[in-house]
């Protein structure tokens, strides 16, 4: 009977370490774990899945930076600009999804964007209705470039003597935000209509969209969880000068497909950029006490063409590319000078640094990261950090212009932000918890193997030290000789 348990014992410990390590070589339980995120990382109407994405829980915020020229007089006869930053302004941003439309046997979403923008005083320095801004006067500085050597030069120098119009000029926080009627681009429009009269850098964004976005549900594949295959009715963009810097690639940037891996590159369109950009692992972290994986933007994304040839498509017109870290993006703004780069020209060539005093570029406060759970593709918290700059130079038709030098002149820049709210992160808490226990099931067989595998040993043991006990007169002769 002894020896019945004692064989019994050992082979369940050896089944039970067989299993486990089996199960472990096989990734079983991972598999399993792996298919139910990717079933459910659908968006199908009726699911959290599809909630969470139409109406993302998390509060954004919109943060506005401004940089106060306070040497105008100096810079127009060819010093170099000092600039002070003033900021932030914060706005809560609100962007659900609306006119949500599935297509293609729930294949595809269509739907807008909406974001509206309200302002949050305790989180900002000033009151943007009241506090003034000394920048670059775009509007000028467009009609400027738009009439240069052309038949309406003169008229636009008349004009801008007329109104006492300068290179700078001096409006509210409120009034570069949302717009102020100018009175130059006012009389532009009676000849243009086209052009708007009203000018601010969210002029028409607040409580508007930014077009019509078609994605991918996943359904399909996972992979192709939210991804922008349509914007505006097009598959790709018309501004640039090669097929593929006018590819549409990546999602929105709000949500991204599970099973994310370190060495894969998270692309994103941005209409802000005017452009599909992507992000590349940068380290691991935790956010809420959830692992996480932070991406950045790579280095090569704005790079110049020498190091990144593929960037030449960028180039707009063909060959006039302004440098590592500067993007122009004036073909979607209206023909305005109009350049894009990080907050304070993080990781842009040093020449744009050194021609503006005052600025002083640190990774931890202007570089774009997504924090993302590798399992479910949620961002927990993220940052978009991009800086408007107009470019300036002297134009010897107009003597607005006076003696400045050609600049890369920084006028504002955002930092968009969200970090995950409580609610949220105790849900997901909760579904890496069942992930956990569920890929944890094979270590918890190897355990009671292992427990199994000591009983087996113990009871050996015990069964040699009983029989080498036995006394002296158990090991004498049966019959005994006198």
């Amino acid at each position: 009977m002894k020896s019945l348990c004692l064989v019994t014992v050992g082979v369940l410990a050896m089944t039970l370490l067989i299993a486990s390590i089996s199960l472990l070589v096989a990734h079983v339980f991972q598999t399993v774990v792996d298919l139910q995120v990717k079933q459910g990382t659908v968006l199908k109407n009726g699911t959290e899945t599809f909630e969470a994405w139409e109406d993302p829980p998390p509060p954004v915020y919109m943060q506005f930076y401004f940089f106060n020229v306070a040497n105008p007089l100096e810079v127009l006869q060819g010093d170099t600009p000092l600039v002070e930053e003033i900021g932030p302004y914060t706005y809560r941003e609100y962007r659900p999804r609306v006119h949500v439309q599935f297509l293609d046997n729930g294949t595809k979403v269509s739907a807008l964007n909406p974001k509206t923008y309200v302002f949050e005083p305790e989180k900002s320095v000033g009151d943007p209705e009241v506090d003034l801004i000394r920048t670059v006067n775009i509007p000028a500085v467009t009609a400027m470039e738009w009439t240069r050597s052309t038949p309406l030069q003169f008229a636009t120098e008349v004009l801008l003597l007329l109104y006492q119009e300068s290179l700078f000029t001096v409006h509210s926080v409120h009034e570069l935000l949302w717009g102020y009627k100018d009175r130059l681009l006012s009389t532009i429009h009676l000849l243009h209509p086209e052009i708007d009269p009203v000018f601010g850098f969210f002029n028409k964004m607040n409580g508007t969209d930014d077009g019509e976005y078609v994605f991918l549900s996943g359904e399909t594949n996972y992979l192709n969880f939210s991804r922008i295959v349509e914007w505006k009715g097009k598959e790709s963009l018309s501004w640039w000068t090669t097929k593929a810097c006018n590819m549409i690639n990546g999602t929105d940037g709000t949500s991204f497909h599970p099973l994310i891996s370190k060495d894969e590159k998270i692309y994103i369109f941005s209409s802000d950029f005017c452009r599909s950009l992507y992000l590349v692992y940068d380290s691991s972290g935790t956010v809420a006490g959830i692992p996480t994986y932070r991406f950045v933007p790579s280095s090569m994304v704005f790079a110049n063409t020498t190091v990144n040839p593929d960037n030449a498509g960028f180039c707009v017109p063909p060959g006039n590319c302004p440098g590592t870290g500067v993007l122009n993006v004036s073909v979607c703004k209206q023909g305005a000078p109009i350049f894009l780069s990080a907050p304070h020209f993080y990781q842009a060539d040093q020449k744009f640094i050194e021609d503006i005093e005052g600025m002083n570029p640190k990774k931890e406060y202007h570089e774009t990261f997504l924090d993302i759970n590798p399992l479910t593709g949620l961002v927990l918290k993220a940052a978009k950090r991009m800086q408007i700059n107009v470019h300036v130079r002297k134009l010897p038709e107009f003597f607005e212009t006076g003696n400045i030098r050609t600049l890369i002149f920084p006028v504002m820049y955002i930092n968009e932000s969200v970090l995950i709210d409580e609610g949220s992160a105790s849900k997901l808490k909760h579904v890496l918890l069942e992930a956990s226990v569920v890929t944890g099931i094979p270590f918890v067989i190897m355990a009671l193997g292992i427990v199994f595998g000591i009983v087996f040993i113990v009871l050996v043991c015990r069964s040699r030290g009983i029989s080498e006990e036995s006394t002296e007169d158990e090991r004498s002769p049966l019959i005994r000789t006198s």
